[in-house]
């Protein structure tokens, strides 16, 4: 670790800071043999690592991990990570002051350390009251285009995105729900690396750019969930969307049974997207294969095997620690295309990482109090005017949501029961008027509470989980 490097480079101070100190860190090097440099903001230890030869470890390696005390360094934080596996390279973000920037990214050797150091580390307590959270990290190479024309087609939208960015590979458009002629509205459009999507953003992200006069939305794709192969190789449902929305889940099932009768199980439908649950999973991959590209009530349709993601996890983790849903083992499908909170008339993405690789804030709002001092100014909004991250209620999820799908407000339905040791148990009913005529025509939990206030917050959350996939 030469001189130019201990003092930092492009603006980051010393690296001696608090109880941080330059000793530390050359012990740690000469302990473990790796290099450290610090550059653009942050410092890589390793990457690689002594010894190394090849290629960097394949995608999915890389763990993010965030709420790093401000003033811990590699010396500390290495050992701990040194626990899941070999770590081919370490990243800490720094500030200009020489405190870290309170996250890091630990990339390992194997997908199995990574994993390990998700299970093992997450919530670990890095220092006394001090919890880290870890989760996976993926170079995202895919951004959200908000606010086309809905007439543009896919080539228009593809070759208008080249001219203006670079390493453009492919643009993913979908066609609106109630006329299959036109685009939603937005686009995913992908890139050759993270590198060519973050310069794309950069440049596209002011909010003054346009495409055919039109000032368009610009933000990072939500990263699609990735499930591991032996999970995928029990899978025996089939997502299918691109449906209209009049067709029913009786036509859906009576053309899936068309190739071999009896082999469906049953079928969700939601808007124009549906999940196909087959007794099988020969029958369901044999029906993916034929069922994909044919037309069904005038639509052609796209067919996947569907990606497993549990929910209830998801919940908790966003709800941080509150009430959790109405099962303990609550497993529904989701799909990238459904995933994004900017995608009309869908269910917003309830964060399950922490803000990840493409922020560095935390994935909900700070819950505390600040004075309110005298003369300070007001300014009056709408709830509906912040971000969903504001809201730590599934009650206050639920309102949002329906409002930014200009729906109106869900509509509760309270019910009670007595129970055994004469205890009054309570669980709402909710009608959400947009969906009524649809597949589902209320939500109800399964579980009952002794409270209202949990009662309600329960049924909220169970509605979100079934809207359809996050």
């Amino acid at each position: 670790m030469n001189e130019e490097n201990i003092d930092g480079t492009n603006g980051c101070s010393k690296v001696r800071t608090g109880t941080q100190n330059e000793a530390a860190l050359l012990a740690l090097m000469e302990k473990t043999g790796y290099n450290m440099v610090q550059e653009n903001g942050q410092r890589k230890f390793g990457g690689p690592p002594p010894g190394w030869e090849g290629p960097p470890p394949p995608r999915g390696c890389e763990v993010f991990v965030g709420k790093i005390p401000r003033d811990m360094y590699e010396d500390e934080l290495v050992p701990v990570f040194e626990r899941a596996g070999k770590i081919y390279e370490f990243r800490l973000m720094m500030e200009f002051s020489g405190e870290n920037r309170g996250y890091a990214f630990v990339m390992y050797t194997t997908k199995e350390e990574a994993q390990l150091a998700i299970r093992i580390l997450n919530n670990y307590e890095i220092r006394p009251g001090k919890f880290i959270g870890v989760c996976v990290s993926l170079d995202n190479c895919r951004l959200f285009i908000g606010a086309i024309p809905k007439e543009k087609k896919k080539e228009e939208i593809l070759d208008e995105m080249k001219k203006v960015t670079e390493g453009v590979v492919d643009v993913i458009v979908y066609p609106s729900a109630t006329d299959k002629t036109k685009n939603r509205g937005f686009a995913f459009v992908e890139y050759e690396s993270h590198r060519a999507a973050a310069m794309a953003r950069r440049k596209l992200i002011p909010g003054t750019f346009q495409l055919w006069g039109h000032t368009i939305q610009v933000d990072w794709a939500d990263p699609e969930k990735e499930v591991d192969e032996e999970t995928m190789q029990r899978v025996k449902v089939l997502y299918v969307r691109n449906l209209m929305i009049s067709t029913t889940e009786e036509t859906i099932k009576a053309e899936f049974n068309k190739f071999k009768p009896g082999a469906v199980e049953r079928v969700k439908k939601l808007r124009d997207y549906a999940f196909v649950h087959f007794f099988n999973r020969e029958d369901a991959v044999a029906a993916m294969s034929v069922m994909n590209g044919k037309c069904i009530d005038g639509a052609s349709i796209e067919v996947t095997l569907a990606k497993p993601v549990n929910k209830e996890n998801t919940w908790r983790q966003h709800l941080n620690g509150q009430i959790s849903p109405n099962s303990e083992n609550l497993i529904v499908f989701a799909n990238k295309e459904e995933s994004h909170p900017k995608t009309l008339g869908k269910p917003p993405t309830l964060p399950t990482r922490l803000n990840g690789q493409h922020s560095p804030s935390p994935p909900e709002v700070e819950r505390c109090t600040y004075p309110f001092f005298p003369g300070t100014k007001l300014t009056p909004i709408s709830m509906y005017s912040l971000k969903s991250n504001h809201f730590n209620s599934a009650v206050m999820h639920l309102d949002y949501y329906c409002n930014k799908n200009n729906w109106a407000p869900p509509e509760y339905y309270l019910y009670s029961t007595t129970s055994q040791d004469g205890k009054v148990l309570l669980v709402y009913k909710i009608i959400i008027p947009a969906v009524a005529n649809g597949s589902q025509s209320y939500f109800m939990p399964d579980k009952l509470c002794t409270t209202l206030e949990d009662a309600k917050e329960l049924a909220a959350q169970f509605t979100l989980l079934h809207l359809g996939p996050f």
